[in-house]
């Protein structure tokens, strides 16, 4: 098992940065591929980022791309999701995800939730106009 614990959310306005973070625990973080998930009010959950368990290639869905970045310490066992340039349209749950490597370190595999087995609790962020 893989426990997870984000935290970082909150209140910001519009254009303003907020940095998540991801905690796992259980098993040896570096054989995990991570991922970063969010889901809007009356939305499906949607994929954002992720980043294999070796730090390179992260991956981002389109509607964030070159204002958020993703990254991860193995050292502390943890993810991180630095969000710039925030918009109302970012606001929603943030859910942490994890994923054994041996699933693959693809974009197609690391950007569909079905592929994941672990999932924190999530965090709220809301954007204010």
């Amino acid at each position: 098992q893989v426990q997870l614990v984000e935290s970082g959310g909150g209140l910001v306005q519009a254009g303003g940065s907020l940095r998540l973070s991801c905690v796992a625990s259980g098993r040896r973080f570096s054989s995990y591929n991570m991922g970063w998930f969010r889901q809007a009010p009356g939305k499906e959950r949607d994929f954002v980022a992720a980043i294999p368990y070796h730090g390179g290639n992260p991956y981002y869905a389109d509607a964030v791309k070159g204002r958020f970045t993703i990254s991860r310490d193995n050292a502390k066992d943890t993810v991180y999701l630095q969000m710039n340039a925030l918009t109302p349209a970012d606001t929603a749950v943030y859910y942490c995800a994890a994923t054994h490597r041996a699933r693959g370190s693809d974009r197609d595999t690391l950007s569909t939730q079905d592929e994941y087995d672990y999932w924190g609790q999530g965090t709220q962020v809301t954007v204010s106009s």
